[in-house]
This record gives structure tokens, C-alpha cells and sequence, in this order.
């Protein structure tokens, strides 16, 4: 499990279209959350690499087209500013912080990641499917390679048109809803000057976010809340015990882009807020949950009854003596019949549409040893079909 944050100054924000409740913190409670406060509590997550990359702004002015355009510049963290309102208008910056806890890939890998043409990558999360990845590549450069490969849109529609054209590309809420696993991202695109962020929509990987405030304007991103510096020995805190709580909140599953504009503004950043759809209709039918109600008559209960009772006596018979690690595994045997019993009663009842696609059984999956054993007997005793 990694660790990924962000820190923006010098954008101003406009996330209205995404209808918070949220309150901006009072003067009171208002906490100063530093770089060096998030790389600590990110470096608990990830102990193989900690490491950070600044991302530049700059107004560029075309005296041809009299306009405004953006100019980047990826530079190493060196010093940043701990409030956003001392940062000058003629720039803004963006400051990725990634720590690393490699589970995968033969090479070691550090994040940020960075490509040859610009574009910035943090990555908590695994990839089990949907993405094409070898037993020995590394989730995160697989994913970084797919979204180099993404065009520059923002909505599905422009993207469907840059296809038209014969060259295939991708678009990033596409790429990002055909990942099996869980995941958090933040990725800065920079052939479009978009940064795109966001969480897989059961929420697996924590992502925290600060939304800019009188008292502090930045827009920040974490995997986790830090302790701040600058009030861990506050009497607010030692009294209320509720330091960052206000300050922080837990970003609604799904996929954002923030795109930048610096037209409308005079020598500043303004950065809009969209969340977008997932793309993958499988995904989207297991988020709404729609399924159908089964009352299994009388007869279909007794004979899955005495289907799970044919099997115990099966494996009573096949067991080899009183050893404690074969009684354990005859009892979740058990156990498990129990609770897949009624599973072909089930699927009798199904729309013809969605027949190929139907998943009926998930597994809470902690990656432990325990869920390993049960998910092996899950698909033991599973029909294949």
C-alpha cells in the first residue's frame, strides 16, 4: 500500500459544479498542514522511496494571437510555500508527493513518476485486470503507459471524435473505469494542462481532500490526514482530540479532472472542477445494484439441503484421521456449501440481457491468508459454468 498526496497554490478554484455540503473551517480550528507534515505520514505507507516533484505555471503571452496561454515546468521539490496566499499571481504550482511500497515489477520503482513528455503520475492501488500487465511489469508503469496514450479531452463525446480519424486513442475516465482492483490516482496530463484525480468507485484506497477556505486557499490531496506541525501541541487538540477533522474530508468515490485556464483572469489560474462518469457498464450496474428478488419455494430449499449434506458426508468419508488442520478445513468446507447452497437456485431468475455478465458472487477480500483459503474454496465448489 502507497501513499500519494497533493499540494496546489496559486489556482483559484472553482468546484461549484460539484454541489458540496462542506463548511470551510473556522479561524479556530484551522490547521497549517506542510510538505514535511505530509511526507511524514505518507513514509509510514510507503518505505521503499519517498519522493516529491514540483510542477510550474507560468502565464505565456502569445502577441500573435493577443492571448494567454500555459507554460510548464517539472522541476525537484526544493521549497514550498506552507499557505497558497503568499504565492505571486504570475504563477502557480503543483507539488506531487508519492511514497512507495512495491509489490510488484523486477526493477525498483519510484514515484512521482515522470515521462519524457511531461505528464506526472502518483499511484496507490493494484491492477488484478481490465489493463493489459505482465507478471513482471509494475501497475504503476503500466498505467502511466496507457494514459500517455490518452488524447487530451474532457468529455467522452470529443474523445469518440478524435477516434473518428483512424488513430486510436484513449480516454482517461475509460482507462481508469477498465481497472480491476483498487486504486487512488493523480495524474497530470500535460498535453491538455489537466489534472486528474479520484478513487475507484467502491472506495478501496483512502483519498482525502482539502477544498481551498478563506484560511487556507490551497486545494489539497492525502492518503492520509497528517498531524499538523503547527498544532500538535495546541490546547484545541489536547482538549478536543479532533485535529485535521474539520480540515480534511473524504473525497466521494469517482473520477475528477481539474482543467486550467489562465484567460479569464487577470495574471491569474483559474482551475474547474469536473467529475465524470465511469465508462465501464459492468461497473456501473454493480454500483446501482439492481437485482432481482427470489423466493426459493420449499422443494428447492430441501434439495439444496440435501445437496450440502451429501457433500459433508463426502468429505467425513475422504478425511484421513483427527488432524486439527484437516477438521479445520472439513468445517469451512462446510461452511462454505452452506452459504453457496441456494446459488444455482438463484440464478434461475435472471434478465437475458445481462445473463453473460452477471457476477453472483463477491468476496471481501483483505489479501490475508484467511480470505485466500476461502476464496479458493469459493472457486472449489463454485459451478465453473
Amino acid at each position: 500500500m502507497c501513499g500519494i498526496a497533493l499540494i496546489v497554490s496559486g489556482i483559484r478554484i472553482d468546484f461549484s459544479s460539484l454541489r458540496l455540503d462542506s463548511v470551510s473551517p473556522s479561524s479556530k480550528t484551522q490547521q497549517v498542514v506542510s510538505l514535511e507534515d505530509l511526507k511524514a505520514a505518507l513514509q509510514r505507507r510507503g518505505p521503499d522511496s519517498l519522493g516529491t516533484k514540483k510542477l510550474l505555471l507560468l502565464h505565456s503571452i502569445n502577441l500573435l494571437n493577443s492571448g494567454n496561454s500555459l507554460v510548464s515546468s517539472v522541476t525537484e521539490e526544493t521549497h514550498v510555500l506552507d499557505n497558497g496566499s503568499n504565492v505571486p499571481e504570475s504563477f502557480a504550482e503543483l507539488v506531487f508527493v508519492g511514497a512507495t511500497l512495491q509489490l510488484r515489477g523486477v526493477t525498483p520503482v519510484s514515484q512521482p513518476l515522470v515521462d519524457s513528455y511531461g505528464n506526472i503520475l502518483v499511484y496507490n492501488g493494484e491492477i488484478f485486470g481490465g489493463l493489459e500487465i505482465g507478471s513482471d511489469n509494475n501497475d504503476t508503469q503500466v498505467l502511466m503507459q496507457y494514459l500517455r496514450n490518452c488524447c487530451s479531452c474532457h468529455s467522452q463525446e470529443h474523445a469518440t471524435t478524435c477516434n473518428s480519424n483512424g488513430q486510436k486513442k484513449g480516454y482517461v475516465p475509460d482507462v481508469l473505469s477498465q481497472i480491476k482492483g483498487p486504486w487512488a490516482i493523480i495524474y497530470w496530463q500535460e498535453s491538455s494542462k489537466t489534472l486528474w484525480f479520484g478513487r475507484d468507485a467502491f472506495g478501496r484506497r483512502s483519498l482525502l481532500v482539502h477544498w481551498p477556505s478563506l484560511e487556507d486557499p490551497r486545494f489539497l490531496l492525502s492518503s492520509v490526514s497528517p498531524t499538523s506541525s503547527s498544532l500538535q501541541s495546541s490546547d484545541f487538540e489536547v482538549e478536543n482530540g479532533t485535529n485535521g477533522i474539520k480540515f480534511w474530508e473524504e473525497l466521494s468515490c469517482g473520477i475528477y479532472s481539474m482543467s486550467m485556464d489562465a484567460t479569464h483572469l487577470d495574471g491569474g489560474f483559474l482551475g474547474e472542477i469536473t467529475k465524470h462518469e465511469w465508462t465501464n457498464v459492468m461497473l456501473k450496474e454493480l454500483i446501482e445494484w439492481e437485482r432481482a428478488s427470489v423466493e426459493p419455494k420449499p422443494e428447492e430449499l430441501y434439495s439444496s439441503r440435501f445437496k450440502t449434506l451429501t457433500v459433508k458426508s463426502d468429505m467425513d468419508s475422504a478425511s484421513s484421521g483427527p488432524i486439527p488442520a484437516q477438521n479445520v478445513l472439513t468445517a469451512l468446507r462446510e461452511s462454505m456449501m452452506r452459504r453457496i447452497s441456494l446459488h444455482n437456485i438463484y440464478q434461475a431468475v435472471k434478465d437475458g440481457a445481462r445473463q453473460k455478465e452477471n457476477v453472483p458472487v463477491a468476496v471481501l477480500f483483505s489479501g490475508g491468508l484467511d480470505s485466500m483459503i476461502l476464496a479458493a474454496l469459493l472457486d472449489e465448489y463454485l459451478d465453473p459454468n
